[in-house]
């Protein structure tokens, strides 16, 4: 399963992926993959996305981030309170449900 963390640089939201990845780990979710990279490669990326999670910095990307992944997965927003908290576990937990 692959969760994506898109931001402008690819770089904001590294500590949350590490947050996340932490969380998952807890939780033994051995099959989840979480990643941050910037917009620009997304549409490399796209393909393999179970969802993709943007940062709050680019919302006004939202409507262009869902145009490129063309309904093969949710494209969401990361709260902007989970994300300037860093709470890897309520992000991660928000990326699970909308999957299932």
């Amino acid at each position: 399963m692959n969760i994506y963390l898109v931001c402008n640089a690819g770089m904001s939201t590294s500590i949350l992926v590490r947050r996340m990845q932490e969380a998952a780990a807890n939780q033994k979710l051995d099959h989840v993959e979480i990643e941050a990279f910037s917009v620009e490669i997304l549409d490399e990326k796209a393909d393999m996305a179970d969802i993709v999670l943007l940062g709050p910095q680019i919302r006004h990307m939202l409507g262009d981030v869902r145009k490129l992944v063309a309904g093969r997965c949710p494209v969401e927003l990361i709260d902007m309170k989970d994300y300037g908290t860093i709470n890897g576990q309520k992000v991660l937990e928000k990326a699970l449900k909308l999957i299932n």
